[in-house]
């Protein structure tokens, strides 16, 4: 089981631009239901991120893990995907598939 502040890395992917696109296991919820999100970090300079948590974009839970990696995935490796959920989360911290 994965915890809030050492979630689980699940799958992380370079930008194109720099920086980098994760999805991450969260703390198992009560009984069998599970948690995961997608984090980006657009700051290419490492020294930069320090102190910093990269904007969750994403997240997804339910009964199956795989069922939510596979959900969060699809979002994770396409850019454009990407790059709408942070103009959203940019535009009011929160982005909704």
């Amino acid at each position: 089981m994965a915890n809030m502040s050492n979630p689980k890395l699940l799958y992380r992917r370079e930008l194109p631009g720099g920086g980098f696109v994760d999805v991450r296991e969260d703390e198992e919820l009560a009984g069998d239901t599970h948690r995961a999100h997608v984090a980006v970090e657009r700051r290419t300079d490492p020294a930069r991120r320090e102190g910093h948590r990269p904007p969750i974009v994403a997240t997804a839970e339910g009964d199956s893990m795989v069922g939510i990696f596979r959900q969060l995935l699809e979002i994770a490796s396409d850019n454009v995907a990407i790059a709408r959920a942070l103009l959203r989360w940019q535009a009011d911290g929160k982005a909704r598939f």
